[in-house]
């Protein structure tokens, strides 16, 4: 099991600032002490994962928490890039998004998502998910590198 002390970093890649806001709360309340970084689209996620441009000196995420719904590139498209990259497709990526569709979900988990999570809308379902997400990929498996 992973150390549960040991914090990690979690990239979260979200356009949407009111869920932003949501997740940060979720952390927050929760007393998660993991590194929380945010990217707004798909361009700027990849920056991130390949340390590009701004994100020249970024860390190694050991979470991914992706929206699907992202400008430049969709989170369909992220995904496929990060799981298809010897590099990166060990880090787990978890679709977090407001798409229930069944083609969405059967897609991500054709494209090797970890987890597929519908965001609630309610702030305390909310809050409660992203604890569930924390618990299971800190305390309960074990993390590429940890």
């Amino acid at each position: 099991m992973t150390d549960p002390v040991q914090p990690i970093d979690v990239l979260l890649v979200e356009d949407d600032a009111a869920d932003e806001l949501m997740t940060r709360e979720a952390f927050a309340d929760n007393k998660i002490r993991n590194a929380l970084h945010v990217v707004r689209d798909g361009e700027e996620a990849l920056d991130f994962l390949y340390r590009r441009g701004a994100h020249k000196d970024a860390v190694r995420p050991d979470l991914i928490l992706l929206d699907l719904n992202l400008p430049k590139y969709d989170g369909r498209q992220v995904l496929k890039r990060i799981k298809s990259d010897e590099d990166l497709a060990a880090i787990p990526v978890v679709v977090l998004t407001t798409s229930s569709a069944e083609e969405d979900i059967v897609r991500s988990y054709q494209l090797h998502a970890n987890a597929y999570v519908t965001k609630p809308v309610d702030i305390h379902q909310f809050i409660r998910a992203v604890r569930k997400i924390d618990d299971f990929f800190v305390s309960v498996v074990r993390l590429p590198g940890r």
